[in-house]
């Protein structure tokens, strides 16, 4: 069923994106959260064109795609070309701001959450 999903996309998955979603067991979604609550929910492939949908990402971000949140933060992917980096920005300032880069792959990202050993993980700290 995830394949016949992921071609009606329109657009190529990041190999490290597509890898973890099609080893997410739990459709709706995925909780990756450290000892301190940081982390994110990440979106399952049935929620993701909701999810997508619901914050009109395609209208206010149409490069990107929302693939997962903690709270307001959300992540995303870029839609053209093959970079596998995971972005970050405020779901509020979609359209008015500018991604954050936070990893260089979705096996970075998740590495990063359940390497951090404090409460105030802050995903920016080290992007200018």
């Amino acid at each position: 069923m995830f394949y016949l999903w992921k071609n009606k996309l329109g657009f190529h998955l990041p190999d490290s994106y597509e890898e973890f979603l099609s080893c997410v067991k739990e459709e709706d979604g995925l909780d990756y959260y450290d000892d301190f609550g940081n982390g994110g929910y990440f979106y399952g492939y049935k929620n993701l064109l909701e999810r997508n949908a619901t914050y009109d990402v395609q209208k206010n971000a149409p490069d990107y795609f929302l693939i997962g949140q903690d709270g307001d933060l959300g992540f995303f992917i870029h839609k053209k070309g093959y970079d596998d980096a995971i972005y970050a920005l405020d779901l509020g300032a979609l359209g008015s701001a500018k991604m954050r880069h936070v990893a260089d792959n979705m096996a970075d990202l998740l590495t990063k959450i359940l390497s951090n050993e404090d409460e105030n993980w802050d995903l920016f700290d080290e992007e200018d």
